[in-house]
C-alpha cells in the first residue's frame, strides 16, 4: 500500500485535511498518512529534518510514499528532505491541490493501487470541481470573470454506450439521497470496485454525464449526479459477478438510502 506524507506550514490545517480525507474511508482499508507541518502547535513554518522523520516512519511499512504540500517554502522543504531520508521504497512530491489531491490520493491508496496510480488521482484532484461549475449556466453566463477553465482532455466521455456491454452485466440506481453523489458515497463506489479484476464505466442516465470510470472517486463527482438521478452501469471483467453483488449490497449501514431498480434497498 501507498503512504502519504502531508506537510503543511500549519499542523491545524494539516491535521483538518487528514480528518477530511479519513471521513472517505473506513478504518480497516485507511492507508498510512504522517504529518509534518508547522513548527509546533502555534507556530507557521516547516521543517525538512521533520519532512524527512515523517517519509521513512511511513517507508518502513509501505510500498512507495506520496507527498502533498501546501505553499512554495514547502517544495523547498520537502526537497531537502529528500536529502536526508535513507534508501528504500520511491517516495513522489506532488504537486497537486492539498485538499482535493489529498482527498482523492487517499481513497485511491485504500484501494492498493501503486504509486503512480495515487499520484495521478492527486494530481487529478480539481476535475470533479472543475467539471461541475463548468457545467453551471450561471458560471458560464456570457461575462462571467469567474468563468471556470474546461476539464481537461483526460476526462472526456467515452462513447455513450461504453457503460453497457453486450458481454457484461449491467445496475442501475436511483439517487434518493437529498445531496446526491457527493464525495463520501463516491468515495464507496469506488472502493467497491477498486479491488476487483473487472470494468465498471457508470454514467447518470438523467443528465447525460459519464461514463466514467467507477474505481475513481473524482471522475464519479464529475457526473454532478442530484437526488432522483438515475446511475446505470456497465461491468464486465472475470470479477463482474463480485462487482454486481458488491454495488448491490454497498454501504448497508450508511444513512443515505439508494432505490435500486430490481426494487431492492441499499445505502451510501
Amino acid at each position: 500500500m501507498i503512504g502519504i506524507v502531508v506537510v503543511s506550514h500549519s499542523r491545524a490545517l494539516a491535521r483538518a485535511a487528514v480528518e477530511l480525507a479519513q471521513e472517505m474511508v473506513p478504518p480497516p482499508r485507511r492507508p498510512p498518512i504522517a504529518i509534518a507541518a508547522g513548527l509546533d502547535d502555534d507556530a507557521f513554518g516547516t521543517d525538512a529534518q521533520a519532512i524527512a522523520r515523517a517519509i521513512d516512519g511511513l517507508r518502513t511499512q509501505t510500498d512507495g510514499v506520496l507527498v502533498l504540500l501546501d505553499l512554495g517554502s514547502a517544495i523547498l522543504s520537502a526537497e531537502m528532505a529528500l536529502e536526508f531520508i535513507d534508501d528504500g521504497p520511491p517516495v513522489r512530491l506532488s504537486p497537486a491541490p492539498l485538499v482535493e489531491g489529498l482527498i482523492a490520493a487517499y481513497v485511491t491508496a485504500s484501494g492498493g493501487s501503486g504509486l503512480d496510480a495515487v499520484a495521478a488521482d492527486a494530481e487529478n484532484g480539481l476535475v470533479g470541481k472543475r467539471e461541475q461549475l463548468s457545467a453551471d449556466p450561471v458560471a458560464d453566463a456570457p461575462g462571467d470573470p469567474n468563468e471556470p477553465t474546461a476539464a481537461p482532455e483526460a476526462t472526456a466521455d467515452p462513447e455513450p454506450d461504453a457503460a453497457a456491454e453486450p458481454d457484461g452485466l449491467t445496475w442501475a440506481v436511483t439517487l434518493t439521497a437529498p445531496d446526491g453523489l457527493h464525495a463520501r458515497p463516491a468515495a464507496r463506489l469506488a472502493q467497491a470496485v477498486q479491488d476487483l479484476d473487472v470494468t465498471v464505466l457508470i454514467a447518470d442516465a438523467t443528465n447525460g454525464r459519464g461514463p466514467v470510470d467507477a474505481g475513481s472517486m473524482l471522475l464519479l463527482t464529475t457526473l454532478g449526479a442530484r437526488q432522483g438521478d438515475e446511475l446505470t452501469a456497465g461491468i464486465s471483467g472475470p470479477d463482474a459477478e463480485r462487482a454486481l453483488a458488491a454495488l448491490h449490497t454497498l454501504g448497508r449501514r450508511g444513512p443515505r438510502a439508494l432505490t435500486v431498480s430490481d426494487g431492492t434497498l441499499t445505502r451510501l
